[in-house]
C-alpha cells in the first residue's frame, strides 16, 4: 500500500478542481471525481488488492459532500499511518476571480443558499481554511487560464524522468485507403522516389533497409526530412504550451507501404531521442 500514491484535490468552489483532476488523468492517474470521504478507505484497500498494477489515484473532495469537513481530518491520519502516502492539492482562487466565474456560468455557489454567491464564497474560504494548512501543494488560479493550470498541476506531479508529457502518435498511411480520421497534422509524401516502380523492391515495406536507402538516397528526400524535424521543432513545444497532451501526426503515399513508412519511422526515431512518448503506427502496410 505505501507504492500507491493518493493525491486529494480540494478546494475553493470555481477554482478549478475539475481541471485539474483532469490533467492528472492525462499523465496516467487513476481519477475519482466527488468520492464520500467515508469511503476513501475502502477504496483504497480495494484498489490495492484487485488493482495492483494501478499505483497513482487522484481524486477530488470538497463541500459538495456535506460531511466532508466533519470526516476528512480523521480519514486521513489513518490512512497515513497505515502507510498511505496522502497528497493535498488545494487550489484558490480570489474571490472576484471566483464570483465572476460562477456569474459567467450560472452556477450555484454549493453553500449559497439564499442564491448570494459572494456569501457562498466568504463561508466556504472560511470553513475549508484549516485545510488550506495541511496542504502539500496550493495552487492560486486567479490570474491562470485550464491550459495553465493544467500545466502547472502536471509539472507537479509527473515523475522526474518524464521530461516530456506530450504524447505523439506516428501514424503512416495510404492515400488509396482515406485520410486518418484523427490526425491534427498530415503530410503528402508521393513526391518522393516510388520504390513500388522498382521490380526487386516492390514487394518489401519501408522497413527494409534497401527501400529506406532508395527513398532517402536524393537531395529532396533529405532536404524535406530536414524541414520537416525543423518545423516539429516548432511546432511541438508551442503545442505543448497550450496543454495539448497528444499530438497525432500522419505520413501518406499512395498505398502507405514504402514512402509514408520510411518517412514516419525517421520521424518517430527523432520524437523518441527527444524523450517524447511515441506511438508508432503503420495503417496499410499490409494492404495490397
Amino acid at each position: 500500500m505505501k507504492n500507491l500514491r493518493v493525491v486529494i484535490i480540494t478546494g475553493l468552489s470555481g477554482s478549478g478542481k475539475s481541471t485539474a483532476l483532469r490533467a492528472l488523468e492525462d499523465i496516467g492517474f487513476f481519477c475519482v471525481d466527488n468520492l464520500p470521504v467515508i469511503l476513501l478507505p475502502k477504496f483504497l484497500a480495494i484498489t490495492t488488492v484487485s488493482s495492483p498494477e494501478i499505483k497513482r489515484v487522484a481524486m477530488v473532495m470538497d463541500l459538495r459532500e456535506r460531511s466532508f469537513l466533519d470526516k476528512y481530518e480523521r480519514i486521513f491520519a489513518g490512512l497515513k499511518q497505515k502507510g498511505y502516502k496522502i497528497e493535498i492539492l488545494f487550489l484558490e482562487s480570489s474571490d472576484e476571480s471566483l464570483l465572476h466565474r460562477f456569474s459567467e456560468t450560472r452556477r450555484i455557489h454549493p453553500l449559497s443558499e439564499r442564491g448570494m454567491i459572494m456569501e457562498g464564497i466568504l463561508m466556504e474560504r472560511e470553513k475549508l481554511s484549516s485545510l488550506k494548512k495541511m496542504a502539500d501543494k496550493i495552487i492560486d488560479t486567479t490570474s491562470v487560464n485550464v491550459h495553465q493550470l493544467k500545466d502547472i498541476v502536471q509539472r507537479h506531479f509527473l515523475p522526474a524522468s518524464r521530461k516530456k508529457k506530450m504524447a505523439i502518435n506516428m501514424t503512416s498511411f495510404g492515400y488509396r485507403y482515406g485520410l486518418p480520421a484523427d490526425a491534427d497534422l498530415v503530410f503528402d509524401v508521393r513526391f518522393l522516389p516510388n520504390p513500388y516502380f522498382v521490380e526487386n523492391l516492390k514487394n518489401y515495406d519501408g522497413h527494409n533497409v534497401e527501400v529506406q536507402n532508395y527513398v532517402m538516397h536524393n537531395k529532396q528526400s533529405k532536404e524535406f526530412l530536414k524541414k520537416i524535424l525543423d518545423l516539429m521543432n516548432l511546432l511541438i513545444p508551442l503545442y505543448e504550451k497550450e496543454g495539448k497532451v497528444r499530438l497525432n501526426i500522419a505520413m501518406g503515399c499512395t498505398g502507405g507501404k514504402h514512402r509514408s513508412v520510411v518517412m514516419a519511422n525517421k520521424l518517430a526515431l527523432h520524437f523518441s531521442s527527444m524523450k517524447y512518448l511515441v506511438n508508432l503506427n503503420h495503417r496499410d502496410i499490409n494492404k495490397n
